[in-house]
């Protein structure tokens, strides 16, 4: 995908999540420039992953196969500390007629909450 598909697709995202009162924290806003003035205080977002995801899968059609990501919360299965987390919370938008492929995780707690108000599909198996 080109950067201007993807920042289009992050600026309608960032539209649909203040229609639903759902705000993002500040640093989904940061700049480059801004990211590059933070110091160790970033630590945690840079580790656990925290951000924008915006993907395809790999299958490079992102009409049917695409999901939009922004993970606040992601737990670190390295991080043994008593604050450890071990849950993740991510706010997704998939759009009509997206798929998502099959995952699941071992050791990670995932709730699965609706707000935007569309037709949510899903399919659970038992991993085991």
């Amino acid at each position: 995908m080109k950067r201007s598909e993807i920042n289009e697709i992050m600026r309608k995202a960032v539209d649909f999540f203040q229609q639903q009162k759902f705000y993002l924290p500040k640093f989904a806003f940061w700049s480059l420039e801004e990211w590059k003035s933070k110091g160790n205080e970033i630590r945690e977002i840079i580790d656990n992953q925290l951000g924008w995801d915006i993907t395809d899968f790999g299958k490079a059609d992102f009409s049917k196969f695409g999901l939009i990501l922004f993970t606040i919360r992601n737990g670190n299965l390295d991080d043994k500390s008593e604050s450890a987390k071990d849950y993740c919370e991510k706010v997704m938008i998939a759009e009509e007629g997206q798929m998502t492929p099959m995952h699941h995780h071992f050791q990670k707690i995932e709730d699965i909450i609706n707000r935007g108000g569309g037709i949510l599909v899903i399919q659970l198996y038992n991993a085991r």
